[in-house]
């Protein structure tokens, strides 16, 4: 807020991190739509979208459209970081 207020924001970008899912593979396979989805996540960080930034939107009106956000899901049992 004192950043928002004192600066302004144009633009922003919003990373979060996350543990694998058991939706994902363990070895590499054919993913669908998406490759990024068929890779192992026992050995690698894996970009995908997250819906966290339009959360933020909401939270606070005053960034609504001004946030992007990116997601990685990582090769551990138990992380959360924004």
């Amino acid at each position: 807020k004192v950043i928002h207020q004192e600066f302004g924001i144009e633009q922003s970008l919003m990373s979060t991190i996350h543990a694998s899912t058991a939706k994902q593979k363990a070895v590499d396979s054919r993913g669908g739509s998406d490759w990024r989805t068929g890779r192992s996540i026992l050995n690698n960080i894996i970009p995908t979208s997250t819906g966290a930034a339009k959360a933020v939107g909401r939270v606070i009106p005053s960034l609504k459209g001004k946030m992007t956000g990116m997601a990685f899901r990582v090769p551990t049992a138990d992380v959360s970081v924004v």
